[in-house]
């Protein structure tokens, strides 16, 4: 998570949010930070970003063995990209209680009724995070 905080602190005039992709064995294969303002992209979210290059990197859109590390909660989009991805684990750092999708407002990685779900671990270094999207937010 610490790396994931790096990465989101590295962000440019956009919601600090960083997300790390790491492969079975705990090596970095790809990472992200929010690029909506930059790209004037929508889907340009940091979990997003690192699942493309991450799937560019290995050649292969399935991540069944990585664990992606994010600095704030997923939204519905990431959290539709993650599941299709195959990634094996998500772990997050704070909640978002207005747009989350891993147990905050909806909970669309854990359900039942889709064909892949993810180990999900949550409240890594919140408190951490949650600053850094204060402080953004001043």
């Amino acid at each position: 998570m610490r790396r994931a905080l790096e990465v989101a602190r590295s962000s440019v005039d956009d919601v600090p949010v960083g997300a790390v992709i790491y492969s079975g064995a705990g090596e970095e294969i790809a990472f992200g930070h929010n690029e909506r303002e930059v790209t004037k992209d929508p889907t340009a979210h940091a979990e997003i970003v690192a699942l493309r290059k991450a799937a560019g990197i290995r050649g292969a859109w399935r991540l069944a063995d990585c664990t992606l590390v994010v600095t704030l909660e997923p939204c519905t989009m990431c959290a539709g990209a993650i599941v299709l991805a195959r990634v094996a684990r998500v772990v997050f750092a704070a909640w978002e209680p207005k747009t989350g999708a891993a147990g905050s407002l909806w909970d669309v990685l854990r359900d039942r009724r889709l064909n892949h779900r993810p180990e999900v671990y949550s409240g890594v270094l919140a408190d951490e995070a949650a600053d850094l999207m204060r402080q953004f937010f001043r």
